[in-house]
């Protein structure tokens, strides 16, 4: 079931697609790559690889499967929406952003993969286009 829209900003609707080809074709994905170093020139290095971390600490952390859509959907499966939120508050509402992350994951500790969703965030808005 895809119950959500996609977000309107342009920025998280990248990351957005980058997780979902990373999710589906490994960490390594040269759509995803691609994406980042048309958006953010020779800065992309630093967003890209906060998101490989990202996806990969997400698959080894989580306790249950996270759902998510092909990149062609213009909807989001709502385990994308609540990563979009968190991913959204990690700077500017950690409290909400954490826990939202623990219901994500099914683990109510995680205090390493909170600071990997705050790298990403800064990533983007260190680059000039934050999330």
């Amino acid at each position: 079931m895809l119950p959500h829209r996609q977000p309107d900003s342009r920025m998280a609707r990248l990351a957005l697609f980058a997780v979902r080809q990373m999710g589906a074709n490994g960490l390594h994905d040269a759509h995803a790559q691609h994406a980042l170093f048309l958006t953010f020139g020779q800065r992309y290095r630093r967003p890209l690889t906060a998101l490989r971390t990202l996806v990969f600490e997400l698959s080894q952390t989580s306790s249950r499967p996270i759902r998510i859509a092909p990149r062609c959907c213009c909807r989001m499966t709502a385990d994308e929406e609540a990563l979009v939120t968190i991913l959204q508050r990690a700077t500017d509402n950690a409290p909400a952003a954490e826990m939202l992350l623990a219901d994500l994951t099914g683990c109510r500790t995680t205090p390493g993969l909170f600071m990997t969703v705050q790298f990403v965030a800064d990533a983007f808005a260190d680059a000039g286009r934050p999330l």
